[in-house]
């Protein structure tokens, strides 16, 4: 492992081998960029990789045995709330993956992506940013829309105001701040405000949760 001092740090956590030394392969392919300074099998385990060796960005399974990947996204959001989280999913787990976003998962990542959607998605994370593929949220949001709601989706999103709803969306489709300004026509600063306020009518501290948040009330459209 030669560690350079502008390299992402990367910790794998994820029950299967072949998984971890398949991502593993993929890192070292890269070349500079990025280095995987540990792995681990179960959420205990990651705990404390991540205690010693303090990664800068962390792909997260969530199925595992012991500890799942939802309770040590938790536990590490609370303990190193810098470090970024990756959920690494299926396509089949569209519920835990909402629940790791509303844990502090920045984003998630499919299991058998390819290089350069990986390569991306870390450099993304380690910037902060939120991590969504359009065409998962798109199939999130049409599952969710069409399932029966026992309240009307109208009366959920009373909370949030007209552009507070727009600025949800706008985040779920992935922009950035910058972005959202600029497709508004509002300043950066009143954009930093809907968030703020968002965050707190939600109860959340994060983009991805709430995102999380407003699929899992209806908040959010095709």
């Amino acid at each position: 492992m030669n560690e350079k001092q502008d390299d992402i740090r990367v910790i794998v956590v994820d029950d299967h081998l072949v998984v971890r030394e398949g991502l593993r392969m993929m890192l070292e392919i890269a070349g500079e960029g990025f280095t995987l300074v540990g792995d681990a099998a179960d959420g205990a385990a990651a705990l404390c990789v991540i205690e010693e060796l303090q990664p800068d960005v962390v792909l997260m399974d969530l199925r595992m045995p012991g500890m799942d990947g939802l309770e040590a996204i938790t536990q590490i959001r609370e303990r190193w709330p810098h470090i970024a989280i990756v959920i690494l999913t299926t396509y089949n787990e569209d519920d835990l993956m909402l629940r790791g976003l509303r844990a502090g998962a920045c984003g998630y990542l499919l299991k058998d992506t390819d290089r350069e959607t990986l390569f991306h998605a870390i450099r993304a994370a380690a910037r902060g940013d939120l991590l969504l593929q359009p065409e998962i949220m798109a199939r999130i949001l049409a599952r969710t829309t069409d399932a029966p709601q026992s309240t009307p989706l109208r009366s959920q999103a009373e909370e949030l105001t007209e552009r507070e709803c727009e600025v949800l969306e706008a985040v779920a489709r992935g922009e950035r701040s910058k972005e959202i300004a600029s497709r508004l026509g509002i300043s950066l600063r009143t954009v930093g405000s809907h968030l703020t306020s968002i965050y707190t009518k939600l109860g959340v501290d994060s983009r991805a949760s709430a995102v999380a948040t407003g699929i899992e009330r209806g908040l959010l459209s095709r």
